[in-house]
């Protein structure tokens, strides 16, 4: 690694945070250079695929049923005024 050349500021949270996520041996700046590239290499699909058909079958059910049940809220709600 390259010396730094320049210094930047850092609140003590921050520094904080980058102190939690960082491996044994690690420099701030590979701290930093790790959690941008992750960030850069984020995909929108990511996360799908990972739930069970009995999983997504299951949030999609309560779903349903709670998007019920502020429907007929809002119509009590509703008949009251």
């Amino acid at each position: 690694m390259a010396t730094a050349d320049e210094q930047i500021r850092v609140s003590d949270r921050v520094k904080r945070q980058l102190d939690r996520r960082r491996r044994e041996g690690e420099s701030f700046n590979d701290v930093l250079e790790r959690i941008l590239n992750e960030s850069e290499d984020a995909d929108f699909y990511d996360g799908f695929g990972i739930l069970s058909d009995e999983d997504a079958d299951w949030i999609r059910d309560k779903h349903k049923g709670s998007k019920k049940q502020r429907k007929e809220r809002m119509q009590r709600l509703d008949e009251d005024t």
